[in-house]
């Protein structure tokens, strides 16, 4: 049986029906990453402070991105939340583990200091945990397809396997060998082999 993760890293939020964006943004301490909190359409999510192997395979899918980005010129950026993303919603802010944005995005980011400039995800990915599985497998990946982001990985370190979505998806891609993006104008795809993902240091 799998240990528990770190039940003691979570905050007892205010009860309240509804979140806004703000409310949430309230509660983060900016001294730490965890727990992590985030809504989806006015609902409050909580997530503890995942175990080493979810930031070991997030930090490596994140290299491998902006490695094929930078190899292949793509007019992109990969980054690694903690982040606000809310699409200028009122109602939703959220922090996938890694996500790609295009270059012109991460400029604006950069000069003008503000998670707000970020409306257009090319890749969302969420690293899952026993904590985090229903929240990124349906919660957020509802959010992800209603938003029209073009590509949205899930992987899952502990089955070693990956959920590929797009956004007209009522089900999703099993992979269990590798993961794909392609993205457009380039010449050859990311390839990112799942047994070298998951392998051990």
């Amino acid at each position: 049986m799998p240990e528990p993760e770190n039940p003691d890293t979570i905050d007892v939020a205010p009860e309240q029906d509804y979140y806004t964006a703000d409310m949430v943004r309230a509660l983060i301490r900016e001294d730490r990453a965890w727990p992590r909190y985030e809504c989806v359409y006015g609902e409050l999510l909580v997530t503890p402070a995942p175990r080493a192997r979810h930031n070991i395979v997030a930090e490596r899918i994140h290299g491998r991105l902006n490695g094929y980005i930078d190899a292949q010129a793509v007019e992109a950026h990969a980054i690694m939340s903690p982040s606000d993303v809310s699409w200028g919603r009122k109602d939703t802010t959220v922090q996938p583990d890694v996500f790609v944005v295009p270059r012109s995005a991460y400029r604006e980011l950069w000069r003008a200091n503000s998670w707000e400039l970020i409306r257009h995800l090319l890749l969302a990915c969420e690293v899952i945990s026993p904590s985090s599985r229903k929240t990124d497998r349906f919660r957020k990946r509802i959010l992800y397809q209603q938003q029209r982001v073009p590509l949205y990985w899930i992987v899952d370190p502990e089955q070693e396997l990956a959920e590929v979505w797009t956004p007209d998806d009522e089900f999703p891609v099993i992979e269990r060998e590798r993961l794909a993006w392609h993205p457009e104008g380039t010449a050859e795809p990311l390839v990112i082999t799942l047994a070298a993902l998951f392998a051990e240091p």
